[in-house]
């Protein structure tokens, strides 16, 4: 079974936004940028060369990680000659683009970081986005899960 890119378009999207908004946003930064909020204020602060790799590292990471799981498992299947299925094609694409949830809130982390001290506009906070994110992710692994089961009983 042959690397295909779309098992890892969702991170490589995200990491190209990501790339996206530290290009517009970095020359906007103050030398001092504000990176933790209590109660809509600012108070912690760090140099911007340092937030922003803090940011970015880890969405080079995330898609890195996306991309080896991809190779890993189409070697096993190689290494144990299966049969090519739709069923791994899901699973491929499920798996290598299963990192885009936390690469997501990164996102997020990032333009809330850069908005905030580029233009001083305070998003909202982040553990109400990524309550949302994890929220939104467990109803479509619920449903994976669900239609899993379905298509497990219909076989029988």
């Amino acid at each position: 079974m042959p690397f295909r890119w779309r098992y890892i378009a969702l991170p490589s999207a995200f990491l190209l936004l990501s790339l996206g908004l530290t290009i517009y946003f970095y020359p906007r930064l103050p030398d001092e940028v504000a990176y933790h909020f209590k109660d809509g204020l600012p108070d912690r602060w760090l140099g911007r060369g340092a937030v922003t790799a803090w940011l970015l590292v880890p969405q080079f990471l995330l898609t890195g990680l996306g991309a080896a799981v991809v190779a890993g498992i189409i070697r096993l299947g190689d290494r144990f000659q299966t049969t090519t299925s739709r069923r791994a094609e899901t699973m491929l694409l499920l798996m290598g683009n299963m990192v885009t949830l936390p690469q997501l809130v990164l996102a997020f982390a990032m333009l809330a970081i850069f908005s905030y001290n580029s233009y001083g506009v305070y998003l909202m906070p982040l553990w109400v986005f990524a309550l949302a994110v994890m929220g939104l992710g467990g109803i479509i692994l619920g449903v994976l899960f669900f239609l899993a089961i379905k298509q497990a009983l219909a076989r029988k």
